[in-house]
């Protein structure tokens, strides 16, 4: 086990080793089944992680063990930020017309330091583009390590609280919780999740999920 600041500090010494991964859909279901779109980085595009183990194909497989009818679209991207998912939300949203939208995103944002109100601004779009589209939102929230300063990470967590307020949405607090302080749930990076600690990635979504699910 280590202290969530050691964890965070070598989260900005290794962050850039995330790159682009393709679009992968989990699709095990009918094609008029309402649709989870999943929009976010290496979290969730499972880095280092079989497609089949990712706490994205968990929630499809959750889905169909408890009666829920949904299909799983997963539009993440590791290394993606707030404002590359920006650029091609309204392409996603017009494909596949999703009935909730996931966003888990923010930490390479943190990451690059960006201005939080540049951050801010693009999650706004994001949840009005979405809700305008008829989708319920779920915020995932992440943190930042201290040595930006308490005034950045401070801030930087605040924000999804804010933005939870605002657009009355369901948040995940941290999404790593449970998962990033301990060594046995992290790969060799020290950044991204193992197969093991998928299932409590789908554990911690759950609460904020089940909020906006209907049977």
């Amino acid at each position: 086990m280590r202290s969530l600041a050691a964890w965070l500090a070598k989260v900005v010494v290794l962050s850039w080793i995330g790159l682009a991964l393709p679009l992968s859909v989990h699709a095990n279901a009918g094609a008029t089944q309402p649709v989870v779109l999943v929009v976010g980085d290496s979290l969730s595009a499972g880095y280092g992680v079989a497609v089949d183990s990712t706490w994205v194909a968990l929630l499809q497989k959750r889905f169909a063990a408890q009666g829920y009818g949904y299909r799983v679209v997963n539009a993440s991207i590791s290394g993606d930020t707030t404002g590359g998912a920006r650029a091609r939300l309204p392409r996603a949203l017009e494909l596949h017309k999703p009935a909730i939208v996931i966003l888990e995103l923010g930490g390479n944002d943190g990451l690059r330091g960006l201005p939080l109100r540049q951050v801010r601004e693009n999650f706004q779009f994001l949840i009005e583009r979405s809700q305008a589209a008829g989708a319920k939102v779920v915020l995932v929230g992440m943190r930042m390590p201290p040595n930006y300063g308490a005034a950045y990470a401070d801030g930087f967590h605040a924000l999804y609280g804010e933005l939870a307020q605002r657009y009355t949405v369901p948040l995940v607090g941290f999404f790593l919780e449970g998962v990033a302080l301990d060594d046995k749930l992290m790969q060799a990076d020290g950044i991204h999740p193992t197969a093991a600690a998928q299932p409590r990635l789908l554990d911690n979504l759950w609460p904020a999920l089940s909020q906006v699910l209907k049977k």
